[in-house]
C-alpha cells in the first residue's frame, strides 16, 4: 500500500502472535477508511503486497535461484505470450505472432518492434535464443527442444526432435533474459543479479531491506502508458497468519494467500472497498507419495490410503470450503471439459471408504496388530511423514486432517513442518516420504499427466527434479503422452486424454485431494482496475504469468 502506511518490522514480527485473536474476535487494527486516500497520494503510492512464504528477502533477483525474490518473473522479466486460465485466452506480449509448422516440429515467433531492456538496449532474437540455451544448461527441461535459432533481429525459430503440440505455451511463457547481461556473468546460476535488467514494467530495485523492497518503473518500458502506478512494494511475512493480519488491518493492497472465513475476517471490515475472487483453474492439490519407498511403490496401498482420506472434511476444515474434492480423473477447474465421464462416474479410490481401505491394506500384506496399528512387511510400524512448509496454515490443516483420517486404518502419519525451502529441497532430491504439492496449470492437461506418470520426468533419488517429485513412470502412459503431443487436433487430444485418465485411475500415481483455488483479494482504496469474475482479463494471483497483465492495468484510484 502507500508509503503512508509502512508496515514496520516490529509489527511483522508480532503478526503471527496477534492474528489468531484478531481473526477470532473480528477486531482490526486499522480498517481501510471508506473515503479512501486522495488522488495525489494514490498517484505516488506503491502497490503493497505481502509474501507469506518468505520471512526475509535476500538481494537476489536471479530467476534461476532456488528462492528467487517475488516479482522477478512477473514485473522484471517478461514472456513472449501470456495464457490466462481464468478466461482461456492468450495475450501476445514480447511476441506479436507465432506460427507452428505443419508437422508440429517447429514454431516461429515474431518479436514485437520497439521493445527495449531497462538499460536502453533493444530486445533482439538472440536474447530469446540465449535464454533457452541458459535455461536448459542451468535448470534442464525442454527435452524435446533441439534448439532456438535467431533469424535476423526479430524472429526466433524453435525446432523440436518430434512433434510437440504443448511446446507453444511452454516456450511462449518462459521469461526472457538479456544476452548482453547474462553472457558476461561468470556463474549465472549463482550470481545474485542485484541490479536486474529486464523488459518488464517495474525493474528498478529500491529501498532494499531484509523485510521489504520496492520496484520502481522501468525507464525504458515499451508500454509507458500502462505504467500508471508508482511502483511495487513487497513485504516479507512469516506465514499465512502474518500476511492475513496485514490484509485484515488494511496494510496491503493485494494478497495471494489463504484467508479463513474471508467474508467475515476480511470483507466485512469494508464491504465497499474489499474484494476477493478465487477463479477455478486447472491446478490440482495432490498428496504425493514417494514411490521410491515401500510401501508407496504399491498402487493398491496408494489407493487404500486415498480411500481413508475424507476429502469433504479436508476441504471444509483445511480449505474453509473454498475447494472442491478431487475425483479419479485427477482433473479440475478449467480442465472439466477434458474429463472422462466413465472414469469420473465410476470413481472409487478417491471416495471415503474406510472398510475398503482396511480390506485393501490387509490384502496387500500390512496387518493390523492388537493395538490397532499396522506394520510394514518387515515388522516395522507403518508410519511416515507428511511434509508441508510451516508458513502454509491451510495445508498444515489439510495434512493434520489426513493424519487423523489415517488413524482409522491403523496408519500413523506425522506432520513435518520445517520451512518451505527445506520441504522443497526434500521433494527435489527425493528424500521425503509424502508431501502436499500444487500441480501445473496449462491450457491442456498434458503437463499434469506428464508430471504424474511420464517416465521422462522421473529422476533418480539424489538427482534434483522440478517435476514428478513422487518419481513415478508408467510405460502405457508414455505411449499415450507421445500420442498426445503429436496430435495437433484437440478432438484427438481429448480421446487420448480419456485413455490417460483410465491409466491414471488404474495406477493411482499420486493422490489427488482437491481443486487448487487461485487465491486473490484486494482493496481498491488506492488502486482500481482489478480483474474480477465479470472482467476476468487475468487471475488475481500475484505470482503467475497473468500478474503482468494486472500490473499494466491497475491505476491510482481517484
Amino acid at each position: 500500500m502507500a508509503q503512508l502506511r509502512f508496515l514496520t518490522s516490529t509489527r511483522i514480527a508480532a503478526a503471527g502472535l496477534a492474528v489468531g485473536a484478531m481473526l477470532l474476535t473480528g477486531c482490526v487494527a486499522n480498517v481501510d477508511k471508506p473515503s479512501g486516500a486522495d488522488a495525489a497520494a494514490n498517484a505516488s503510492a506503491f502497490l503493497t503486497i505481502p509474501r507469506e512464504d518468505m520471512s526475509t528477502f535476500d538481494k537476489n533477483f536471479n530467476p534461476f535461484a532456488p528462492a528467487v525474490n517475488p516479482m522477478v518473473n512477473q514485473a522484471i522479466y517478461e514472456p513472449m505470450m501470456v495464457f490466462n486460465p481464468a478466461k482461456g485466452d492468450t495475450t501476445p506480449w514480447l511476441a506479436t505472432e507465432w506460427k507452428p509448422a505443419a508437422d508440429g516440429k517447429s514454431i516461429t515467433f515474431t518479436l514485437r518492434d520497439g521493445v527495449k531492456w531497462s538499460d536502453g538496449k533493444p530486445l533482439v532474437a538472440d536474447d530469446v535464443a540465449y535464454t533457452f540455451e541458459l535455461q536448459k544448461k542451468l535448470k534442464g527441461g525442454f527435452e524435446y527442444l533441439v534448439g532456438a535459432k535467431a533469424e535476423g533481429t526479430n524472429k526466433v525459430v524453435f525446432t523440436f526432435n518430434k512433434a510437440w503440440s504443448p511446446a507453444l505455451y511452454e516456450v511462449g511463457q518462459l521469461p526472457i533474459l538479456p544476452k548482453h547481461i547474462w553472457s558476461a556473468i561468470a556463474d549465472p546460476g549463482k550470481d545474485p543479479n542485484a541490479k536486474p535488467v529486464g523488459t518488464g514494467p517495474y525493474t528498478e530495485v529500491d529501498s532494499f531491506q531484509a523485510q521489504s523492497y520496492v520496484l520502481k518503473k522501468n525507464p525504458n518500458y515499451w508500454q509507458p502508458e500502462k505504467q500508471k502506478i508508482a511502483g511495487i512494494k513487497m513485504l516479507a511475512m512469516s506465514g499465512n497468519d502474518a500476511a492475513n493480519l496485514a490484509s485484515v488491518s488494511g496494510d496491503v493492497d493485494w494478497s495471494n494467500q489463504y484467508i479463513p472465513n474471508i467474508e467475515k475476517t476480511f470483507i466485512s471490515k469494508d464491504k465497499d472497498h474489499r474484494h476477493y475472487w478465487f477463479p477455478p483453474t486447472g491446478s490440482m492439490i495432490n498428496w504425493q507419495l514417494n514411490t521410491t519407498k515401500a510401501p508407496f511403490n504399491d498402487p493398491e496401498v496408494r489407493k487404500a490410503l486415498s480411500m481413508a482420506v475424507d476429502r469433504d472434511q479436508v476441504t471444509k476444515i483445511g480449505m474453509s470450503g473454498y475447494a472442491q474434492p478431487a475425483d479419479c480423473t485427477g482433473l479440475s477447474g478449467n480442465y472439466d471439459k477434458w474429463k472422462n465421464p466413465a472414469v469420473k462416474d465410476n470413481c472409487t479410490w478417491t471416495k471415503l471408504n474406510v472398510d475398503e481401505a482396511n480390506k485393501a491394506l490387509d490384502a496387500a500384506g500390512y496387518p493390523k496388530g492388537s493395538d490397532g496399528k499396522r506394520t510394514l512387511k518387515d515388522g516395522k510400524p507403518f508410519e511416515f511423514k507428511i511434509s508441508v512448509g510451516s508458513s502454509s496454515s491451510d495445508w498444515l490443516s489439510v495434512a493434520n486432517v489426513i493424519a487423523q483420517n489415517l488413524q482409522t486404518v491403523g496408519v500413523t502419519a506425522k506432520v513435518d513442518s520445517p520451512d518451505w525451502a527445506s520441504v522443497v529441497a526434500s521433494y527435489e532430491q527425493g528424500t521425503f516420504d509424502t508431501g502436499i504439492v500444487w500441480s501445473a496449470n496449462d491450457p491442456s492437461p498434458f503437463k499434469y499427466f506428464n508430471n504424474a506418470m511420464g517416465s521422462a520426468t522421473v529422476k533418480a533419488v539424489g538427482t534434483k527434479t522440478f517435476d514428478n517429485y513422487h518419481r513415478f513412470g508408467d510405460k502405457q502412459a508414455d505411449v499415450l503422452l507421445n500420442e498426445f503431443v503429436a496430435a495437433g487436433d484437440e478432438a484427438k487430444q481429448k480421446d487420448i486424454a480419456n485413455k490417460l485418465q483410465e491409466e491414471y485411475n488404474a495406477t493411482a500415481p499420486l493422490v489427488p485431494l482437491f481443486s487448487g483455488p487461485e487465491w486473490g483479494n484486494y482493496t481498491d482504496i488506492h488502486f482500481s482496475g482489478w480483474p474480477t469474475e465479470e472482467n476476468p482479463y487475468a487471475t488475481l494471483s500475484d505470482r503467475s504469468p497473468t500478474t503482468v497483465l494486472v500490473l499494466t492495468t491497475l491505476e491510482p484510484s481517484k
